[in-house]
């Protein structure tokens, strides 16, 4: 009897968990379906709206006063200053502090708090961090609006995603190479540039692309500090255009000519953004294949 109860209890078992397997499968794939489904009717709208508006004017001519024809030029050379710029200023910080954590700060405490603000930094509203960077430097100068105040509400971005990288990769080393390395006599931070980074190198890599496609989209910290200007300009200290503030601008005018341009800048963003996403994914494919 007691055979037999168990083997009941097994079969109801089994066949509970089949059925909620079946569920999970089912729903899924029906959230697959929805998510594709949505991304092509994205891609679709976006290519539709935007391809028309690909031309050399855009390229080559600066935003228009309404009912004019013009470009994006100002506005392409604003978001790639205030980007790179947001990578030189972010990235060095970031990859530092992450070596810190994965080479001298492994099972501390200070160690523990970084990675736990870091985290908090990294899941904050980028509007949040676009009005620290105001009430932090726009404010402090006069309310002057600049690139700089830009950039730096974007190097906010850009450090907790290349410092969680770093630190991830540098972890995923295998310890016997350090341990060899040091056994050899090397000093640490020998040991740490030369042989840690060497193996590193391409998963740092990709968190910075991924944080050039991540920053390359923003608007909100824009909006507070470097603000836009209709006009090219190359100063840094003062109010600079950019492509997302730009889009956002222009999609919710009354002007036709206006939503063109916000269409055919939303089309050339969203291309640089699947371009750096490639590259970054092809890196680690390498990657991968040569350790193999």
């Amino acid at each position: 009897m007691t055979a037999l109860r168990n083997e009941a209890v097994a079969d109801a078992l089994y066949r509970r968990r089949r059925i909620g397997n079946a569920l999970a499968l089912v729903l899924s794939n029906v959230a697959t379906v929805i998510g594709l489904v949505c991304l092509g009717w994205i891609s679709w709208t976006l290519l539709a709206k935007g391809l028309g508006g690909i031309e050399v004017a855009l390229f080559t001519r600066d935003t228009p006063p309404p009912m004019t024809g013009g470009g994006l030029r100002n506005a392409f050379f604003g978001s790639a200053v205030m980007c790179l710029l947001a990578i030189a200023i972010g990235t060095p910080l970031a990859i530092a502090a992450g070596t810190w954590l994965a080479e001298y700060g492994r099972g501390t405490r200070v160690g523990t708090v970084v990675r736990f603000v870091n985290d908090i930094l990294l899941s904050a509203p980028s509007i949040v961090l676009g009005l620290f960077v105001y009430t932090l430097v726009v404010m402090r100068t006069g309310g002057n609006f600049s690139a700089i105040a830009g950039a730096i509400a974007l190097a906010f971005i850009v450090v907790p995603v290349v410092l969680r990288t770093t630190d991830e990769m540098l972890r995923l080393v295998p310890g016997q190479m350090r341990e060899a390395a040091l056994s050899l006599g090397m000093p640490h931070w020998k040991v740490v540039l030369q042989v840690m980074f060497r193996s590193a190198l391409p998963g740092v890599m990709t968190g910075i692309l991924l944080a050039l496609a991540r920053i390359s989209g923003e608007t909100a910290p824009l909006l507070f500090t470097a603000f836009g200007n209709q006009y090219w300009s190359a100063d840094l200290t003062g109010p600079m255009a950019s492509v997302p503030v730009v889009m956002y601008q222009y999609a919710s005018s009354p002007y036709q000519s206006w939503q063109d341009l916000a269409w055919a800048g939303a089309l050339v963003l969203t291309t640089f953004v699947l371009l750096t996403s490639l590259v970054a994914r092809a890196i680690v494919a390498r990657h991968r294949v040569a350790h193999d």
